[in-house]
This record gives C-alpha cells, structure tokens and sequence, in this order.
C-alpha cells in the first residue's frame, strides 16, 4: 500500500483520531503506520478497503473525494472504534486540501490539486485591513499554536516527528484555516507532507524543501502578530488563487516545455504572451508521467472549441473571448471561453521581441521574485528569462555537463538540462548544441537561483535560422549544426566562473543539519569558533553572528537546583534557527541577482543575433 492508494483525508479528522487515542496506543501510532503499508488495498466505489487481516478490514469512505469526518474511517477489529488502525490510516492518507473559496477550477492539477470537501466551512473572506488594523486574537492564539507545533518538529527534528507531532501541526493548520489565516494553514499542511516524504523515504523528498516549509510556517506565525494593515493582508494569504474575468485576449504562441512531476503526473504547458507581452500559459497534467507528457503535446488544447495541438499552439496565435485568467497567468478553460485560431508571430516580430528586449539583470531580478523561497504566493510573476546568447561549449559539473553561454554585458550563463528522463529530448539537444560553439540563439530558459547565472534551457530559435525548438519535444539533428561532425567543445575557461558557493554554506549546513535530526544535532557540535571565524574573513559578520547564536542556542540547557534539565527552551532556538535560515536565503538570493549584473566594461549591446528569421513560422 501507498499513499497515493488512500483518499486525501482532512486536517482535522487526523487531528481529531489522534487526539482520542490513549497514551498507550500513541506511543504504538508510528509503528502502525509503518504496518499499513504492507497491507493490501482495493477501492469499491467511494470506499478504499484495507484487509488489516482476513476477518478485519479498515475502510475509508470518500464520497466527495476526501474523508471528511472521523465516522467515515471504520475499522473492523475488537478494539474499534478505539483502536489505532483508524488513526494510522488518516496519517499514512494524504492531508486533503481546504474547501475552496468559488471559483473555476483550474486546468493544471499538479499546481492546484481539486479542492476536498472538510467537516466545517470557513467564514467569509475578511475584507481588506485597515491601516491600523491587527490581527485577532483569535488569530494571534491561532499563529501562536502553529508556532509552538513548528517549532517542537524542528526541536525533535524529522526523526522525531512521528505521527503525533504531525497531528498537532494539522489541529493547527485546521484552527487557523476557521480563523481566516488560509496561507499559515497551507504552510503547516505542506510541513505535514515533506515529513511524510521524509520519513517514507521518498525519493523525491529534499531537506531544502523541508527547510524552506518550515521557515515559512514559522515566519508566516511570527508575522501574524507583529504586522498590521495591508501588511496583515498579505500574511493572511487567501484560500485560494481565483480565475478572474479578463475579457477578450489576443495570444501569440512562444514554446511548449514538458512537466513530469516526482508525484508521476505528467503532461504540456504551453506558453503564450498577449499584445502587452504579458505572458499566460496553457496546460494538460494529470496522472501518467513522461509517457503522457509526450502524448499530450500531440492533442488539442483544452480552450474553447479550438483545435490546435499544444506543439502547435506553441508556434501559432489564438484569439479568446469570455477569458478567465489565475493570478500566475494560467488560462481558464470554463465552459464561457470561446477560442479560435489565429495568426502567430515569430521570436523577432512584435510582440515577441519585446521579450528580449528587457536587460538580462533586469530579467533575473523579475523572475527571481517570483521564484524566491519566500515570495507572496499570490504575487504571480514568471520565472522564464529570455536571452541573445553565443554558445561558448560545455562546462563538466557534478552532477554532469552543462552548456556555457555568453549572453548580453559579457555574462556567462550556464544552461542545464531541464529534465534528465532519456525519452526527452533535452539531454541529447543540450549535447548537440555544445558541438557548436560560436552559434548565436535566441533562447527562452527558466531561472535556476545559484551563486552564478544559470538556467534550464526550454526552448531556442533553430541553428539554422528557420523557426524555433522545443528542446523537451522537437529532436534537433547534426546536419542542422554548422559542423555536422564536430565533437562536443569544451568551453575556455572564464576567470571567476568556478560556479562554487562563497563561505555562506558554512551557515547554510547547519540550518539544514537541524531539520533531519533536530536540535540535539547542532548541540553535539561543540566549538564552531574556527566557521565563524570563516565567515568573518569572508566579509559575513552577520552570518557568522547567526552560527554562534544558533549553535549555543542547541547547547544550552538549564538545570533546577537539585540538577535536573529543564525543558528545553524551543522558542528560543526556533527564534535563532529561523533568523538564520531566513539570512541565508536572502543572501543568496542577493549572490543570484549581483552575478546577472553585466561586466565591468562590457559592451551592453552584444551579442546579438546574425540573422533575423522573422515569417520562419
């Protein structure tokens, strides 16, 4: 049994069931869980049906997709309905997601999973804040709930975060969706999840993404009780990212990329831009990994009565009326859009060019906005930059070889594969192209936050100046390169392009150390004197300020007057561990933006194409 086997279960049930357990059976609760998964599983109808054994079975009724009360777990044994099988069951579940404000539901589930039904609806949306005003207090109990409950998982760490622990973060996440704080709900729930994945063993889990979870959920609880105004707004979130009416839209095609999730969904999203070179995207992903995603290219875009394919889309126009657009730019595909075709334009016609037009720093600066582990998430934004370049050859890395590319201001970008699953063509394009440097593109790539420029390459225009390349989808051949036989080139080395961190990761290790193991992790460290006194040769005080806090924040432990330890003070080291998980990302994040400015003495006008293929679609 898997997870993804068992109906998405609401916060507050699990809460509830783990809660009505004795002491003696939460202490059993994670090695139950464990148990479940190597029992069978069948669905019949709405019901999910676990054979505990052959005379008890342990069944899941989701008839709106979703378990939404405790009575719709029911376990067969002596025990029940006080036995630990039904607890077990709701945490070895997904954690469904909350009732959703009404609205258009979306055409990427991977991006905005199919809202689940929950045992209580939310109160009306507040209306927008006063400059005075303040969170509730009501609210404030709610944040201060969810900051106790994030920082006891980062004190026991994720090996310690068993089942009960993660109860709590739901009881949390549930009491302050009720109390309108929809975003730090949401932030407790995907703490829940990475935990999940975590201790499962989940190949596609990251320690980063944990990190990044929890830093949220703790900043988000903190802020809730020190902002006011619109401020306060922005730190509530909504409950959802609503499609609003935009009218009528003329929409010219840029490329299609494939999207192959580590969750096996799979699928197309195409991009188009408007007259205003506003970019929007058209999307297809649903269960089936990277063989569906090569299928769907082929069909018809789900928008109207069109009957474009996604590959063609790409490279053609679309006229829609009765449009529904999401704040990051996705279309609505509602039963009020009308869709036709139209006449496309090419990378160097308007409106397109106006894509690359802006400054690469420029560009940087904007999609690292929007891919910041921190940013708003209902700000929107896109994260594609659009770049002149000349190919200079391949760079060897550790996890493979990469393209190295000089774009305008004498910068050097490295241009990745965006996906590695050999059945894309992204590996082998890469490859091709590094067999000519010299060539000059157009490129479309997607922002990868580093000490160095870097992106994942999407799209490009064709070596031979006729039309464009989808470099997930379309195959370029050798006869397309200027020298058919020509092996892969080893771009020249570049003075202050090694591509290595600066001594911030020093500071960064320990923020991530602490989430797997918590914080008697950093408290067995003992003298960090020699980091710190890296950080401060490397011109990071402040850095080196946050290790030494961090670390003796682990270490201490009081004693009462007979010798005993006292609790252990989890606010103040979650205080400290969050003040520099927080720094770190904003340094970062400042290395990315100052590596995209251009060259001392650079020429801000080169490279730029050779040829202008304009009507090569």
């Amino acid at each position: 049994m898997t997870a993804a086997q068992l109906p998405p279960v609401a916060p507050e049930v699990t809460a509830t069931l783990v809660e009505d357990l004795s002491p003696r059976l939460r202490k059993r609760l994670d090695a139950a869980v464990a148990k479940l998964a190597a029992y069978p599983v069948h669905r019949d109808g709405d019901t999910v049906v676990i054979a505990v054994d052959d005379e008890t079975a342990l069944r899941l009724h989701a008839p709106g997709g979703a378990v939404a009360t405790p009575d719709a777990i029911v376990c067969g044994c002596l025990l029940a309905p006080a036995c630990v099988h039904r607890a077990a069951a709701a945490c070895a579940a997904p954690a469904a997601d909350p009732p959703a404000e009404p609205a258009e539901p979306p055409a990427d589930p991977v991006r905005q999973p199919a809202q689940a039904p929950a045992s209580e609806e939310p109160p009306a949306p507040p209306a927008i804040p006063s400059a005075d005003e303040v969170a509730s207090p009501a609210q404030r109990a709610a944040a201060a709930a969810l900051w106790s409950a994030g920082a006891a998982v980062l004190e026991a760490g994720v090996d310690g975060a068993g089942a009960v622990a993660q109860a709590a973060l739901l009881r949390a996440a549930h009491t302050a969706r009720l109390r309108q704080l929809p975003r730090a709900a949401a932030a407790a729930v995907t703490v829940v999840t990475l935990l999940r994945a975590a201790r499962a063993h989940d190949p596609s889990y990251r320690t980063a993404d944990l990190v990044t979870a929890l830093a949220e959920l703790l900043t988000t609880a903190h802020r809730l009780r020190t902002v006011s105004g619109a401020e306060l707004a922005a730190v509530r979130g909504r409950a959802r990212r609503p499609y609003s009416p935009d009218g009528s839209l003329r929409l010219y095609g840029l490329f299609t990329e494939p999207v192959v999730t580590g969750s096996g969904h799979g699928g197309a999203r195409t991009w188009v831009a408007g007259p205003d070179a506003r970019l929007y995207t058209v999307g297809d992903v649903a269960p089936g990994g990277v063989g569906r995603a090569l299928g769907v290219a082929d069909r018809a875009v789900r928008l109207g009565d069109t009957a474009l394919t996604h590959r063609e889309l790409g490279r053609a126009g679309l006229a829609v009326a009765g449009a529904t657009v999401s704040p990051d730019g996705r279309l609505g595909a509602g039963k009020g859009v009308k869709a036709v075709s139209a006449r496309g334009a090419g990378w160097w016609e308007p409106p397109l060019a106006a894509l690359w037009e802006v400054p690469p720093a420029a560009q940087a600066a904007r999609a690292l906005a929007s891919v910041s582990r921190y940013a708003d998430p209902d700000g929107g934004g896109s994260d594609l930059l659009f770049l002149d370049v000349e190919l200079l050859g391949a760079v060897r890395e550790a996890g493979g070889s990469c393209l190295l590319a000089r774009c305008e201001g004498d910068t050097a970008v490295r241009l990745a594969v965006a996906d590695d699953d050999p059945a894309l063509a992204h590996r082998d394009n890469l490859m091709l192209l590094a067999t000519a440097p010299g060539t000059r593109l157009r490129i479309i790539g997607r922002l990868v936050p580093a000490h160095h420029p870097r992106l994942t390459l999407l799209a490009c225009s064709h070596p031979t100046g006729e039309g464009t390349v989808d470099l997930g989808f379309d195959r370029l051949r050798r006869a397309d390169l200027p020298d058919p036989g020509a092996p892969v080139h080893p771009a020249p080395p570049r003075p202050g392009d090694s591509g290595t961190s600066p001594a911030l990761h020093l500071l960064e290790r320990r923020v991530e150390q602490t989430v797997p193991a918590g914080r008697a992790a950093l408290g067995l460290l003992g003298d960090t004197t020699a980091e710190a006194g890296r950080l401060r040769r490397a011109g990071l005080p402040t850095a080196a300020g946050l290790l030494t806090a961090l670390c003796a924040s682990a270490a201490q432990r009081e004693r009462d007057g007979f010798g005993r330890l006292l609790p252990a003070d989890t606010d103040g080291f979650a205080t400290h561990w969050l003040a520099a998980a927080r720094y770190t990302a904003a340094v970062a994040e400042s290395l990315c933006a100052a590596a995209w400015q251009p060259a001392a003495g650079s020429d801000p006008g080169e490279p730029r194409p050779t040829a202008d293929p304009v009507g090569s679609r």
